[in-house]
């Protein structure tokens, strides 16, 4: 039986609709998040194709993402921090046309955050976080509900990639990436899947 990891961004905060950076902060889903959680949950279940539950549901302990996996319907196995957002420090809850006033050219890809985490930093917990997913796959599937900018880094450790290259794949909130191997080799098998697409 073929078993995949699903990542599964949270549904829609105030500050993701408004651009504003969100790590450690921790803010509810807007109305219009509760709902695209609902959907994500029905879109999860079509791409799993099983009635057989996760062998594993891990979240990050804020609230959008663990309030996203109670409305999508999954079972939460356990929280870890490992799965919480990057850490954006002094760029907190201000947008990247703010940052860019002190610091031309700013992405989150491209330059550092003051008070923040580092690119090696994030890296790292992505990487622990696989570390523990592997060994749990074989037996199942694997559902990890969390953030855009982490889960972005975290496709790119599956892929062996250097932290950067997650500006190469989007994550709408309520997305929902599908990843797996083919031989062996690691694969993007769906990427940015919407919570409507059922």
């Amino acid at each position: 039986m073929s078993t995949h990891l699903y990542l599964l961004r949270h549904g829609q905060t105030e500050w993701s609709e408004s651009g504003r950076h969100t790590g450690r902060t921790d803010i509810e889903l807007t109305p219009e998040g509760e709902q695209q959680a609902r959907r994500a949950g029905a879109t999860l279940a079509r791409l799993r194709g099983t009635d057989q539950a996760p062998a594993l549901v891990l979240t990050s302990p804020r609230q959008r993402a663990t309030r996203t996996a109670s409305l999508a319907g999954l079972e939460v196995n356990a929280m870890t921090e490992d799965l919480a957002e990057w850490n954006y420090g002094d760029y907190e809850g201000i947008t990247t046309p703010q940052i860019r006033e002190r610091v031309p050219g700013w992405t989150v890809w491209s330059h550092p955050m003051p008070n923040g985490e580092t690119h090696a930093e994030v890296q790292e917990r992505a990487r622990n976080v696989l570390s523990e997913v592997r060994k749990i796959l074989p037996g199942g599937d694997v559902v990890l509900v969390g953030h855009g900018h982490f889960s972005r880094v975290l496709i790119a450790a599956w892929l062996g990639l250097a932290p950067d290259q997650g500006v190469h794949f989007g994550l709408d909130p309520a997305g929902i990436c599908q990843l797996g191997d083919e031989r062996g080799d690691p694969q993007v098998r769906r990427l940015n899947v919407p919570a409507w697409e059922v």
